[in-house]
């Protein structure tokens, strides 16, 4: 004689838990440190704050690779959110997934767009 108990569990989602978790993480530490930085280089520094001190600022090789690398975080942190918050709250899988492709064609062009604009310095 077999005996179920309970209801038989559905799982779904895309059981990407602890990455997303490390992922949000990290990049959320990495945004915070290149703010450090940043600000203690505009303290550090003085004079005006215009366009020539900016560009001094970003103009060092280190500073460009540094931030180019915190765009991409910053691109990959919203990613991760926005398509959590799809996956939870928006059911209907064809709407979803227009969402999702517009989310990411925005932040491949925001990415692209902050990339240009840094390596012109």
């Amino acid at each position: 004689m077999s005996v179920n108990y309970g209801s038989k569990r559905t799982v779904v989602g895309a059981h990407y838990g602890l990455r997303d978790w490390l992922s949000q993480r990290v990049t959320a530490i990495l945004m915070a440190l290149f703010t450090v930085v940043v600000l203690a280089q505009v303290l550090l520094t003085s004079g005006p704050i215009g366009y020539d001190r900016w560009a001094s600022i970003f103009s060092a090789q280190w500073m460009k690779v540094l931030t180019f690398s915190v765009i991409v975080g910053l691109a990959w942190h919203v990613w991760v959110g926005m398509r959590d918050v799809f996956m939870d709250y928006i059911k209907p899988v064809g709407v979803r997934l227009a969402f999702q492709v517009f989310t990411i064609v925005w932040l491949v062009g925001c990415a692209g767009w902050g990339i240009q604009v840094l390596w012109r310095l």
